[in-house]
């Protein structure tokens, strides 16, 4: 067999098609389509000349080839992550490297502008290139073309790293004028009008409608529990600009508790906390494992980790 047949990116598909044993989930957790992933399986097929994956009556299993496959798989990549690395320290002093990171204006608002002030002191020449999750996909992040992606993710492709950066609540932010700012009991929230904001994973977002009770996320799941829906006249995927449409006396803006508090010295605008229970969720950093071993990369996984641990504690 020529090596100039051998796609690297083929490999990474067949270590998640042997973990996952299911063409949908493998998919799934790379950020492909399914016709692509069925695709990809094909050539892999050809390539070596194996089946790979057999239908049984328990479900897709591995050939026994496949099963020899594959901890020699997970070998190459790990010492092909290691073997693109470079081998000497980062500088930061003296680097001026652009770091791309994708994330939600929640990230960008909350967590980038600390990453900045250490930047300043340790690595001024260091610029912060910030992507929005509808700017690339899944599968351009795992060809390291953004080195970071850092927001709330129902679902991560099992091949990235990830670590998470903090646990939010949330909270409501609503006009001092509201009339019921000062009685904010279920009852009353459930009468208001209210501002729905969110956007999580990767790729263009869909269009929603408030009968959307399934997709609508966190916040209408905790009070769908309770048999209760609220009414929403807006939805956007900008925190920032929902945080804008609660000086409308009229409108409850639920977001996540630090980009609430962000607008706590406003004092047109009252911050308060939610009359039901939700769930806190994850702010988690991911990145390609072909930028596992870098060492820029690795500098800049641990300032970030850092500057949320520090915020976390003071």
């Amino acid at each position: 067999m020529n090596l100039d047949k051998i796609d690297l990116n083929l490999l990474v598909y067949l270590d998640v098609l042997l973990r996952e044993r299911n063409v949908t989930r493998a998919a799934s957790a790379l950020g492909l389509s399914q016709p692509a992933m069925s695709n990809s399986l094909r050539r892999l097929r050809e390539t070596l000349n194996d089946p790979l994956l057999v239908r049984t009556s328990e479900g897709m299993m591995p050939t026994e080839r496949a099963q020899a496959l594959q901890p020699l798989v997970q070998q190459i990549l790990s010492l092909t992550e290691q073997a693109v690395s470079p081998s000497t320290e980062f500088d930061a002093l003296s680097s001026d490297r652009v770091f791309r990171i994708m994330t939600s204006d929640y990230g960008e608002s909350t967590l980038i502008p600390r990453v900045l002030e250490q930047l300043a002191k340790k690595a001024p020449g260091v610029v912060l290139d910030i992507l929005t999750p509808s700017d690339m996909s899944f599968h351009e992040v795992e060809q390291g073309q953004v080195d970071l992606v850092i927001n709330r993710f129902d679902t991560l492709p099992q091949a990235f790293h990830q670590v998470m950066l903090w646990r939010d609540t949330f909270s409501c932010l609503l006009s001092v004028d509201n009339p019921i700012s000062d009685h904010f009991t279920l009852e009353n929230y459930l009468k208001a009008q209210h501002v729905w904001v969110s956007k999580t994973g990767m790729g263009a977002g869909m269009g929603l409608t408030p009968k959307d009770t399934k997709r609508l996320g966190w916040v209408d799941e905790a009070l769908q529990k309770t048999g209760k829906q609220r009414h929403i006249t807006l939805f956007t995927r900008h925190y920032q600009s929902a945080a804008l449409m609660a000086h409308q006396k009229h409108l409850v803006v639920t977001i996540p508790t630090r980009a609430a508090l962000a607008h706590k010295s406003n004092p047109a605008l009252k911050v308060k906390a939610p009359p039901f229970d939700i769930p806190p969720f994850e702010l988690k950093m991911a990145w390609s494992p072909l930028l596992q071993h870098n060492a820029a990369h690795k500098w800049i996984r641990r300032l970030i980790i850092d500057v949320a641990k520090s915020d976390l504690t003071g």
